[in-house]
């Protein structure tokens, strides 16, 4: 837990900055969905009895929980992370991944409306595998363990739907490009999210 809270971190550091800007909105939301990975088909000796663990693919429930700040009308900033809500088994370890980013945004005009807001996004951020070895000896068998971080690229097209003056609802697909990701099949993780979030200001 002490790797989301420090993840979460991202957030408040990113956002903070930018309160002497005045700006026109400042939402916060959160979410559930899935991010997904393929296996990298290897198999491993993790407690050397003679066994072989298959590595697994990425999958199952990750929570979402991220801030905006709109700058200008069309501009503007965030961050979020992401985590899966529970451990997973990696080779026989438990382990839990988390995606975090900060990011530019953009609201094309086109498409947006006085109850609807669309969001693209672009920005960087980091991929952490946390594991949680039962002891060394196992936990030097598995590439990675203790812990793995890596650079993220992060893309992500996303709706909020107001239901109000305030609150709205937000739907998003996420696309992460993690560097040399090599305890999965592939360095692209593709993610999606429906949340709920409440802001504060203008939205037009």
């Amino acid at each position: 837990m002490k790797a989301i809270f420090n993840a979460t971190a991202v957030i408040v550091l990113a956002i903070a900055p930018i309160r002497p800007l005045r700006a026109q909105e400042v939402a916060g939301y959160l979410g559930f969905g899935g991010a997904h990975d393929s296996s990298n088909g290897a198999q491993i000796e993790t407690f050397s009895d003679g066994n072989l663990y298959k590595t697994p693919s990425m999958g199952g429930l990750f929570a979402h929980v991220g801030a905006i700040v709109s700058v200008t009308q069309r501009v503007g900033v965030g961050a979020e992370v992401s985590w899966r809500t529970s451990q997973d088994d990696y080779a026989g370890i438990p382990y839990r991944p988390i995606l975090y980013s900060v990011d530019a945004i953009f609201r094309p005009a086109r498409f947006t409306r006085k109850r609807l807001i669309p969001e693209l996004r672009a920005g960087i951020g980091g991929a952490r595998l946390r594991f949680v070895p039962v002891d060394d000896q196992s936990c030097a068998q598995v590439p990675g363990c203790p812990a793995s971080n890596h650079f993220q690229q992060h893309l992500a097209i996303a709706v909020r739907w107001y239901m109000t003056e305030h609150l709205f609802v937000r739907s998003a697909f996420d696309l992460h490009h993690v560097d040399n990701l090599s305890e999965f099949g592939s360095d692209w993780i593709p993610e999606y999210s429906f949340g709920i979030g409440y802001s504060i200001g203008k939205k037009e």
